[in-house]
């Protein structure tokens, strides 16, 4: 129950509304008590008694009596409504802004379809039973002992007969909470592995249908359903044999007090209209006690989505603010690494002091220095190094050793807002949002002005095409830009990263989705802007440069060569041919390849022009 009563917690904020929701709950159960009373006067005073004006008062307080619990029962309804709904959007926007800052290591392994369905399926089950069950509950409790009350009141003998059913029933309750949760608990865990294939699915419906996958992946989605639609059976089966079991136990009680009022009524110890009144409270009694099953089945729903809620909630980020962290102030663009080294954790894992034992380093002793206005550029395999390098910089993930600074400032003893604010980052995969194109540049800063963002366009080569499109500036990209192609998807990120104007630039392969002419024109415009030029008085850019192609880093002022998470040569371009076998042979390798394409798309061009009228 610890969760749940967690989820109740957020209840706090709403106390008065669900104060209010609660007191109207109450009100209806009092008329619902005080209506079988009625009614036995109605039958011993009116109808046995042959007393026209006793039926006429008791029908018109029967009828007062239900209009005021119908305004009741909507002042309950809205209010618990109100109060629930508070609490789902608590805690979504709560779910929300925990998974935006948890760090790049659990979202390595967290998987979006599971997310989304925590975000709002279990969210919603959490939401029912604050918003109804768990008031549904105190009023069933309410509802059992005033009618357990009444009953031993009027006959305390029948009385007895409704009592030793209840240990019975709630016996049964017991054992079906046992073994539904587990139960809901897979049908959520079912429900979100359905969710992860559909959100892969609509993300890469373009790769299913170019590979003809469509019968591959309906007949896995199939799979998923069908597997769901198994564990919700399990559940309908548990709670078929639940409910016909509760009937069967209320309609025996029901024949043994009719068996033994009757009795009692020819005796002349019990009255037609008390033998009515009290088969009304017996059902009173019954009917919560079906009310509480039910809420069994909302509580072991709501208690599984909760535990997976809190799961969420209660993850701890390996990249967070220190207490005392401080605002990083205006930076130089000076970046050091001393002796780094990194090995990714698996979630879950503790950072204890690392070993070769642990796992394997990614880094491994990396030390350099970047001055300002310098353009470092990584190079090497895959697997090598380069990507883990620039994602330490922001801090998307922290050292395992080591230290790397900014400005002699430690990127760990200072905040992170403060730290990416002063960093443009343009990804190798381009990623934009739903919206224009105009927003999507300004994505950053939202306050730039239209000047801003033309200039930032025109420098990342992205204004020629922008002006091109019917709306120009103002044209939808549509979701994730799929409206565009690749090339102008990196374009407008890189104008994006420039609009910032950061003293730290970091691009990774940024112009791998350009042919070679855009990519001249982009790269002649990024050599400025990364010498930090713009005018005289413009400060300095430090600038890092992940590239495949070695022609957009010779001239940059040092080159890294990685191989196997270690720095094995560095240098400018003209001292790395003379030292540096490794990258002599990954020049030439390149400039032969390169050499041949650029040719291609020379003819290609030529071919385009002569066909042109």
């Amino acid at each position: 129950m610890k969760p749940l009563s967690r989820a109740l917690g957020h209840l706090k904020k709403y106390w008065l509304v669900a104060l209010g929701a609660y007191l109207s709950l109450l009100v209806v159960t009092a008329g619902n008590l005080v209506t079988p009373r009625l009614i036995q006067v109605i039958i011993d005073q009116g109808i046995t008694g042959k007393n026209l004006s006793v039926i006429l008062w008791m029908a018109l307080g029967l009828v007062a009596l239900a209009l005021g619990r119908s305004l009741f029962q909507f002042a309950q309804g809205y209010l618990s409504e109100r109060a629930s709904q508070g609490v789902a959007y608590d805690l979504r926007n709560a779910l929300y802004a925990k998974i935006q800052s948890l760090s790049f290591s659990y979202h390595d392994q967290a998987q979006t379809g599971q997310l989304l369905t925590r975000a709002t399926n279990d969210v919603e089950l959490v939401r029912m039973f604050t918003g109804m069950g768990f008031l549904q509950f105190l009023n069933s409790v309410v509802m059992l002992v005033g009618s357990l009350i009444l009953l031993f009141a009027m006959n305390w003998r029948l009385a007895l007969v409704a009592v030793v059913i209840l240990p019975l029933v709630l016996g049964l309750f017991s054992v079906f909470g046992l073994k539904a949760r587990p139960m809901f608990s897979r049908v959520q865990k079912k429900l979100a592995a359905l969710n992860i294939i559909l959100q892969e699915n609509l993300a890469g419906v373009r790769v299913v249908k170019a590979f003809a996958r469509e019968p591959f992946e309906a007949e896995r989605f199939g799979k998923g359903n069908r597997e769901l639609l198994d564990e919700f059976l399990k559940v309908g089966r548990l709670m078929a044999c639940l409910f016909p079991t509760l009937f069967l136990v209320f309609n025996l009680s029901t024949l043994a007090i009719n068996w033994y009022g009757g009795f009692q009524v020819i005796g002349g110890d019990l009255t037609v209209g008390q033998l009515v009144a009290f088969n009304a409270y017996l059902m009173m009694v019954m009917m919560p006690v079906g009310i509480l099953g039910m809420i069994a089945t909302m509580i072991s729903r709501a208690a599984a989505s909760a535990e997976r809620i809190f799961e969420i909630l209660d993850a701890q980020s390996e990249v967070a603010d220190a207490p005392d962290a401080q605002p990083l102030p205006s930076i130089e663009g000076r970046v050091t690494f001393e002796d780094v080294r990194f090995r990714y954790f698996a979630r879950g894992e503790r950072r204890r002091t690392t070993s070769s034992k642990e796992g394997e380093w990614v880094l491994d002793g990396v030390s350099f220095a970047a001055e300002p206005g310098q353009t470092v550029a990584l190079l090497g395999a895959t697997g090598s190094g380069k990507s883990t390098i620039i994602n330490l910089i922001p801090r998307f993930y922290d050292v395992s050793e080591g230290r790397i600074t900014v400005d002699g400032h430690d990127v760990r003893d200072v905040t992170i807002e403060s730290l990416r604010s002063q960093i443009g980052i343009v990804l190798q995969e381009a990623t934009l949002f739903t919206g224009t194109v105009r927003d999507n540049i300004a994505f950053g800063k939202p306050e730039a002005t239209m000047e801003e963002i033309i200039a930032a366009a025109k420098a990342a080569e992205a204004h020629e095409f922008i002006v091109g499109f019917p709306d120009g500036y103002d044209t939808e990209v549509g979701e994730r830009g799929v409206t565009l192609s690749g090339g102008q998807k990196q374009r407008i990120a890189i104008a994006r990263a420039l609009l910032l104007d950061p003293r730290i630039l970091i691009l990774d392969d940024s112009t791998s989705s350009v042919d070679f002419s855009t990519e001249e024109r982009i790269q002649q415009a990024l050599d400025e802007l990364m010498k930090g030029r713009t005018s005289p008085s413009a400060p300095l850019r430090t600038s890092f440069v992940i590239a495949q192609r070695i022609s957009t880093v010779l001239n940059a002022d040092q080159i890294l060569v990685l191989d196997k998470g270690r720095i094995v040569a560095r240098g400018t371009h003209e001292e790395l041919m003379e030292s540096s076998p490794i990258y002599a042979e990954i020049y030439y390798s390149q400039l032969h390849g390169e050499f041949e394409a650029r040719a291609k798309s020379t003819r290609n061009s030529a071919m385009c022009t002569r066909r042109t009228p």
